[in-house]
């Protein structure tokens, strides 16, 4: 397979297809994005996935948008290569598979010289109102400064008020951030943030499935707020109208089993509703401080406000719902996370977030017929010195 034209070929697709395109990427899994290309080209389609793609069939301009990101420092990253984040995108085809929200994108168009896959090890994201008050733009520069500052990557939208917020939060820490724009990685949207986007590109990524060129809309923020859910180990929602797309992406949260958390503001305040009836509802668990947010989101083991180098030896023993999940476990034979869930008592997207970690710290293991307990490692005696 010709790796080129590979990405020539979803290169075309992105931009002939609106995002999400459903049938168009149940195609392209089906006949691969060269055969895809061109069934679409020719027309020889089914019904749905001409309603996707006709409109915009004969626009050929995928070596020109493959010049034109690389004039700006980007590239096209496509499921095909190295560094295509999969494990965080999983969520985003079983989900759609329930209509929940969009599949996984075609690809994906990126300023920056981040690998995707290395910063969506361990990355959460903080979203809030454009129009925000002094208090959420306050807790939203501090958290995202404390996450960057221990290592974990914060991915926002580039918008006005909380997501600008948490950007320069995390640039003034030295960290990573990833902003994911609902345009072309190559239009300053907003225009204020023209200075800041740039920073972003050179300290992590900017983000987008719209080729080049392509102008923001009122849907597309919608469909771009799944990917920053998608992107990050959970989603911290700092202000929220009743209405509004932080809303939307804290929903996407949930329909992924993403850890969902909110900030409790006043009660007077307009911009803290949607937070408020998060936490009300149970849907969010609710953070105040990075510690809070660490513990919600970090990896057994690992001390993420000050991050050191661990061996497998090292891992402490699970607390608190991670040991309910731990002791919930087959020993034997596996068990669903829906059953986790109930002999645990929690909550399922709660187990759901827990299970990797604890597979990931040596305590479980994935089976075909679910997950058992691991026994933890037994530390290495040290050898006892002999008297002289």
């Amino acid at each position: 397979m010709n790796l080129r034209d590979v990405r020539l070929a979803r290169a075309y697709l992105s931009r002939v297809a609106e995002p999400h395109a459903g049938a168009l990427s149940t195609l392209v899994a089906e006949v691969g994005p060269l055969e895809a290309a061109a069934l679409v080209r020719a027309g020889d389609v089914s019904p749905s996935v001409a309603s996707q793609t006709s409109a915009r069939r004969a626009q050929e301009q995928a070596e020109d948008d493959l010049q034109r990101v690389k004039a700006k420092g980007g590239r096209l990253v496509i499921p095909e290569d190295d560094e295509w984040p999969r494990w965080p995108f999983v969520s985003l085809g079983v989900a759609a598979s329930h209509r929940r929200c969009g599949g996984e994108p075609l690809a994906l168009w990126v300023r920056g010289d981040h690998r995707l896959t290395d910063l969506a090890e361990r990355a959460v994201a903080v979203v809030g109102s454009r129009d925000s008050s002094g208090y959420g733009q306050h807790v939203a520069t501090e958290l995202a400064h404390g996450l960057a500052a221990a290592g974990v990557v914060v991915v926002s939208g580039a918008a006005y008020g909380i997501d600008g917020a948490a950007h320069r939060g995390a640039l003034s820490a030295g960290g990573t951030t990833v902003a994911v724009l609902a345009c072309g990685v190559d239009v300053a949207y907003p225009a204020g943030h023209q200075g800041l986007l740039a920073k972003i590109a050179q300290a992590g990524v900017v983000v987008s499935e719209y080729p080049p060129g392509v102008q923001p809309a009122r849907h597309r923020f919608l469909t771009r707020n799944r990917l920053i859910a998608a992107f990050g180990a959970g989603t911290v929602v700092v202000e929220a109208a009743r209405r509004s797309g932080a809303k939307n992406t804290a929903a996407t949260t949930l329909a992924l089993g993403r850890v969902l958390m909110a900030v409790p503001g006043p009660v007077t305040s307009l911009s803290s509703t949607g937070c408020n009836e998060l936490l009300r509802s149970g849907d969010a668990v609710p953070v105040s401080n990075v510690a809070e947010v660490v513990e919600s989101i970090g990896r057994f083991g690992d001390d993420l406000v000050e991050p050191t180098t661990r061996t497998t030896h090292d891992l402490g023993p699970p607390q608190g719902e991670a040991m309910r999940v731990y002791e919930a476990l087959g020993l034997r034979d596996g068990f669903s996370p829906e059953a986790i869930s109930v002999e645990s008592g929690v909550e399922l997207p709660r187990v759901r977030a827990l299970l990797p970690e604890l597979e990931l710290a040596g305590l479980a293991q994935r089976e075909d017929s679910g997950w058992r307990r691991l026994s933890p490692p037994q530390p290495q005696s040290q050898p006892q010195s002999q008297p002289a």
